[in-house]
C-alpha cells in the first residue's frame, strides 16, 4: 500500500477512535433563580444518552428539575425534585436539542450556586459496547475494529447531514437573492412610474396656469 493511501487511512482511524471515546462532560452552575441550558445540533436517528447528578459538599443535596425539548419544542423528558437521573431518546428531527436545568429546592441558600455534572453522549459514544461484545462474542482487536467501523459510519452520516444542510442553505440563499432582485426591479419600476406621473402632472399644472 502506498504512503499516500496509508497516511489518510491512519488519520481517519485516529479521528474515528477519538469519536468513539467522545462524551461531553459538562459542569453547570445553577443560580438560586433562573435556568441553565445546554444545546447540541443533532441529526435524525441518533441515540442520545445523558446522566446528570447534583454535586454537593454537604449531606443534603438540593433538588433540581430538568426538561429536554426537541428543535420543534416537543417535550422529550421532564423530571422534578431530583438530585440525579438520566434521560435517553432517539432523535426524530434534525436541529438543536435543548436540555434545561433549574433549582427547585427553595430551602437552599440563595447566595450559593448548585453544581450539576452532565455526561452527554450521542451517537456512537452512547452505544453499549459491552452488550454488543457479549451478544456477538467478540473482544480485543475485533471489538476495537467494530468501534472504528461504527465511528466511520457515524462520520459518513454526519458528512451527508452537513452536505444536505449546506444544500438547503444554498437553496434558501438563492431563493432569497432572487426575491431581493425582483423586489429591487419592482421598486425601480415603481420609482420610474411615479417620477413620470409627477412630471406629467406638473407639466399639465403649469400649462393650465399658462406658465409654460
Amino acid at each position: 500500500m502506498r504512503r499516500e493511501v496509508v497516511l489518510p487511512l491512519f488519520v481517519l482511524c485516529f479521528f474515528a477512535a477519538d469519536l468513539v471515546r467522545t462524551a461531553h462532560s459538562i459542569w453547570l452552575n445553577l443560580p438560586a433563580s433562573g435556568t441553565k441550558c445546554v444545546s447540541e445540533e443533532i441529526q435524525t436517528n441518533v441515540v442520545v444518552l445523558a446522566d446528570f447528578v447534583v454535586v454537593a459538599d454537604h449531606t443534603h443535596a438540593p433538588t433540581i428539575s430538568v426538561k429536554v425539548t426537541s428543535p420543534y419544542g416537543n417535550n422529550l423528558h421532564h423530571s422534578e425534585n431530583i438530585t440525579h437521573g438520566q434521560f435517553a431518546f432517539t432523535t426524530s428531527e434534525g436541529g438543536n436539542y435543548l436540555a434545561c436545568f433549574w433549582l427547585t429546592d427553595h430551602k437552599h441558600e440563595a447566595s450559593t450556586e448548585v453544581s450539576v455534572n452532565l455526561d452527554w453522549r450521542t451517537g456512537i459514544a452512547a452505544k453499549d459496547w459491552e452488550s454488543v461484545a457479549k451478544k456477538e462474542k467478540i473482544e480485543g482487536v475485533e471489538l476495537e475494529l467494530r468501534k472504528l467501523e461504527g465511528a466511520v459510519e457515524a462520520i459518513h452520516e454526519n458528512l451527508i447531514y452537513l452536505r444536505d444542510r449546506e444544500a438547503i442553505m444554498r437553496t434558501v440563499s438563492e431563493r432569497t437573492n432572487s426575491r431581493v432582485a425582483w423586489y429591487s426591479i419592482m421598486s425601480l419600476g415603481v420609482c420610474i412610474i411615479a417620477s413620470t406621473l409627477q412630471i406629467w402632472y406638473l407639466k399639465r399644472f403649469f400649462q393650465k396656469k399658462k406658465l409654460i
